[in-house]
């Protein structure tokens, strides 16, 4: 069992040009993201987070429920659900403007226990910025550690949401002995200010990161570096991709029995490549078509 945990959101995609051009809501949220394209590719995966009774958020438990994710993990809340305004430039990249203010995602309160059987739990994105809510969740991902539990961490930085970037960064760097295994873009690494071999001396056993279109590389606590290019496709956009990638990596690690900082460290190059051109197929896909819209398992073969 993977635990994600994470905000749920609406996106609002606009579906012409112009920033206003016929917006369309999309559901959507870095960790939610995560958990659909899991549940997609057969993982079986439970989603930790708060939602909105409204109608947005009742979309966001259909969504999750049609992948096949189990929602019990998640708390709901009569406050309205946190909306994201995405503008899509022409290479298919997206930025976001938030609005966050009184949503139900960021009350979240952390669970008695983790789901019996879980073997991982992934982090990320607004969920570890937005108070109170991001105290718990990274009380959840301590705990979790603690316990033995592998975490996989994607902070999917989002610099309108951080007030503090100094503080920010320094809270980065405070979770990282509790990490596993640490996923970040190109820009996540370049605004963050570090290093792939900091982080790993850190904490995490292993540290991915994605660079768009010119693939993925992991960096190893031995030294190692394994590469693998990109999938060429016609890009849509790129919404969902990093999301894609988080999954994939923890969908195939799990089918490998290799959810732990021990297995990671005896992939070795072979086990590696196949991975992460698992994970390069995978968000292929999902640039391939308009939101983030993750592949099935029969869309990608194994990992």
């Amino acid at each position: 069992m993977i635990v994600v945990a994470g905000e749920a959101l609406i996106d609002l995609v606009p579906q012409g040009r112009g920033a206003l051009a016929d917006l369309r809501p999309a559901l959507g949220g870095g960790p939610y993201n995560t958990a659909v394209a899991l549940g997609r590719l057969g993982s079986p995966t439970v989603f930790c987070s708060r939602t909105s009774y409204d109608a947005f958020g009742e979309a966001l438990l259909d969504g999750l429920r049609g992948a096949g994710v189990d929602v019990s993990g998640v708390q709901r809340g009569a406050e309205p659900t946190t909306l994201a305004v995405a503008t899509v430039g022409t290479d298919g990249s997206a930025a976001y403007s938030f609005y966050v203010d009184g949503t139900a995602d960021r009350l979240f309160t952390g669970p008695a226990a983790l789901p019996a059987g879980t073997r991982a739990v992934s982090f990320g994105t607004c969920s570890l910025v937005l108070e109170p809510g991001a105290s718990a969740y990274e009380e959840l991902m301590r705990t979790a550690s603690a316990q033995g539990v592998f975490t996989a961490l994607d902070p999917n930085i989002r610099p309108g949401l951080i007030a503090d970037a100094d503080a920010y960064r320094a809270r980065f760097s405070s979770w990282l002995p509790s990490v596993s295994l640490l996923k970040l873009s190109g820009e996540d690494a370049r605004w963050l200010g570090g290093t792939p071999r900091q982080w790993l001396a850190a904490g995490p056993a292993a540290v991915v990161i994605t660079h768009g279109g010119d693939g993925l590389t992991a960096y190893t606590r031995d030294g190692a570096e394994h590469s693998v290019p990109g999938e060429k496709v016609d890009v849509v956009d790129t919404i969902g991709a990093g999301d894609t990638v988080n999954a994939a990596l923890l969908h195939g690690l799990s089918v490998q029995d290799a959810l732990s900082p021990e297995a990671l460290a005896g992939l070795g190059a072979s086990g590696w490549s196949r991975l992460l051109r698992f994970a390069a197929r995978a968000a292929a896909v999902t640039c391939s078509r308009a939101g983030a819209e993750p592949p099935y398992a029969a869309e990608v073969g194994a990992p």
